[in-house]
């Protein structure tokens, strides 16, 4: 049984901000857990010259700190579910830093965290926050922009996000076995529709093809228990072709709103996210991403 004591969102306090929190209190409220909404001040050398006098550059500081906490008191205002309470933490410095030694030391069981835009990854790519938080969490990552599409939304209000359609993607590894674990829990949570995809990248011989394409099919359908019938429904589904590209076509097909998918450990996101399927659909996408690694 997958259990999720702690989430960590770091805010910015912007719209993506705003959609990452939706998630992280859906998913706060359906496996109980305690929700940490972090704010971070940058160090302020970087807009202020070395000969500055010290005292204003702390009475600076004291204000930047007391401003993101009222902040963060009118963000949680405007966005909270009535009757969820989330902790509140302000810190200091780099965020991606400070992101990651908040996780660690709280031992946070998932971070959720917003990205920009359509082609917000290209910006995030080279040293920014969310990559090297993908890269160095020791938990998995929800990545989540703000989505094309509104059927996320459940009918009953009460609840910020719905998952009604999740996309697992795996290559029969063991790295994806894993991801699978929180696919299937987050299905079974929002009783969600899940497909299990898996990408050939070259074409099997056309003698070979259907009975390729069936062993497949029943490959993916043996990983699912006889009992996940009983609170979700479960579609395999095989594709041929690049596998970004077939995970980004079908995930659009199906209206995904949640995509799973696993990486060998955190040094393989340095790849995996300058030249990997995972970054493609991260940066093409419409869908959040939850990265799982072992």
């Amino acid at each position: 049984m997958l259990r999720i004591e702690k989430i960590l969102c770091p805010v910015d306090f912007s719209e993506y901000s705003a959609k990452a929190y939706d998630y992280a209190q859906s998913l706060a409220q359906r496996y109980g857990a305690k929700l940490l909404l972090e704010h971070v001040i940058q160090p302020l050398t970087s807009t202020y010259p070395y000969y500055a006098f010290p005292e204003a550059i702390e009475e600076v500081f004291w204000n930047l700190e007391t401003r993101a906490g009222e902040q963060l008191s009118e963000f949680v205002s405007a966005h909270q579910v009535d009757g969820f309470e989330t902790q509140r933490f302000v810190h200091k410095g780099t965020v991606p830093d400070c992101v990651l030694a908040f996780a660690e030391s709280e031992g946070a069981d998932l971070i959720v965290m917003g990205t920009h835009g359509r082609h917000g990854f290209d910006r995030l790519t080279m040293g920014s926050v969310a990559e090297k938080v993908l890269r160095k969490a020791h938990c998995p990552v929800l990545v989540v922009r703000k989505p094309a599409h509104d059927f996320v939304h459940p009918q009953d209000s009460a609840e910020p996000v719905g998952l009604q359609r999740i996309l697992y993607c795996t290559d029969f590894s063991d790295y994806s076995s894993r991801a699978l674990t929180y696919a299937m829990s987050l299905a079974m949570e929002y009783n969600a529709e899940l497909t299990l995809l898996h990408v050939l990248e070259d074409m099997p011989p056309s003698d070979d093809l259907q009975k390729t394409l069936g062993g497949i099919t029943r490959k993916l359908e043996e990983l699912v228990p006889e009992e996940a019938c009983n609170w979700c429904k479960v579609l395999p589904a095989v594709r041929i072709g690049r596998p970004y590209q077939q995970i980004l076509q079908i995930a659009l097909e199906i209206e995904a709103d949640l995509i799973v998918m696993g990486v060998r450990g955190r040094n393989a996101l340095d790849l995996a996210l300058f030249s990997s399927t995972t970054h493609r659909v991260i940066q093409l996408g419409s869908s959040p991403v939850l990265v799982v690694h072992i």
